[in-house]
C-alpha cells in the first residue's frame, strides 16, 4: 500500500504475532525458536486474514488498512482474554515480552534472528524493484506486466517473516516500522520508499528509544517498547491529521 499507515503495527499483523507467541508461552514452550515459530504462524495467519477479509476484485490499500484496525482490535482483546486465563507465571511472561525491550535478549537469540533477517533480505532486491512499480498504482503496475496480487502476497509473506524474527527476540516494539520508512523517504527526498534506508533509520529509531529507556529515569529501566509507544502515538496522530486533511483536499 502507498498509504503511510499501512505498517504491521497498525493493520494487526505484530497483533498476530504477538497472538502465535502467547499460545506457545500458554503450551510451554519458551525458547527462541518456539517463540518465532509462534510468532510466523501467527503473523501469517493474520496477514492471510486480513489480506482475504480486504479482498473485493484486488486489495486497495485504504481497505487493507481499515480491515487490518478491526482485526488487530480483535486479537488484542483475544491476547488479554489469555492473559486473564494463563496462570500468573505464563501471564507475567507473555506480558513482560509484549511490552518489547532489548535489556533480556542473549546472543543466541541475537544469532538466530540475525540468520533468519538475513535469510529474507536475500529477497529485498526482488521486492524493492517490485515495490516501485506498484507505487505507481496496480493499474499501472498491471500494464507493466507486474503480477500485482501475487507480488503482495510476497511482501507479505516477507514483512511477517522478518517481523517475527525480530519480534521473536524483543517482543512487539512498536511504531519503529511505521516511522522508520516515512523518516527515510524525508532525509533521502526521494518519492518512494528505499528499503535499506528504512532499515537503517528503523536500527537508529530503535537504539536511540533503548538509550531512552535506560536512562530516561536514574535507577529504572525502562522497556524499549514503553518509549517507542509515546513517540510512535504521537508520530501517529500527525500522520491522520495529515490524511484526513489530504482527503479533504
Amino acid at each position: 500500500t502507498r498509504n503511510p499507515l499501512g505498517s504491521p503495527d497498525v493493520i494487526g499483523f505484530t497483533t498476530g504475532s504477538y497472538t502465535g507467541v502467547v499460545l506457545t508461552l500458554l503450551a510451554g514452550a519458551s525458547s527462541y525458536s518456539a517463540l518465532a515459530a509462534g510468532a510466523l504462524g501467527g503473523g501469517l495467519i493474520t496477514a492471510f486474514a486480513v489480506y482475504l477479509l480486504a479482498f473485493r476484485r484486488g486489495v486497495r490499500g485504504f481497505r487493507l488498512i481499515i480491515v487490518g484496525i478491526a482485526v488487530g482490535a480483535l486479537l488484542s482483546s483475544v491476547n488479554t482474554w489469555f492473559l486473564v486465563k494463563a496462570d500468573v507465571d505464563t501471564a507475567l511472561r507473555a506480558a513482560v515480552w509484549g511490552a518489547g525491550s532489548l535489556s533480556a535478549i542473549g546472543w543466541p537469540a541475537v544469532t538466530m534472528a540475525a540468520v533468519l533477517t538475513a535469510v529474507v533480505a536475500t529477497a529485498a532486491p526482488v521486492a524493492q524493484r517490485r515495490m516501485r512499480w506498484l507505487e505507481l498504482g496496480d493499474d499501472t503496475a498491471a500494464m507493466l506486466g507486474v503480477p500485482v496480487e501475487r507480488t503482495k502476497l510476497l511482501l507479505v509473506v516477507l514483512g511477517v517473516a522478518a517481523t517475527a524474527a525480530v519480534t521473536a527476540a524483543a517482543g512487539p516494539i512498536a511504531f519503529v516500522a511505521l516511522a522508520a520508512p516515512q523518516i527515510a523517504r524525508r532525509l533521502t527526498g526521494r518519492g518512494t520508499v528505499d528499503l535499506t534506508g528504512a532499515a537503517l533509520v528503523g536500527a537508529l529509531l530503535l537504539l536511540g528509544a533503548d538509550l531512552v529507556a535506560q536512562h530516561a529515569i536514574p535507577g529504572v529501566s525502562l522497556p524499549t517498547g514503553a518509549v517507542t509507544v509515546c513517540v510512535g502515538g504521537a508520530y501517529l496522530l500527525v500522520l491522520l491529521v495529515r490524511e484526513s486533511r489530504r482527503e479533504v483536499r
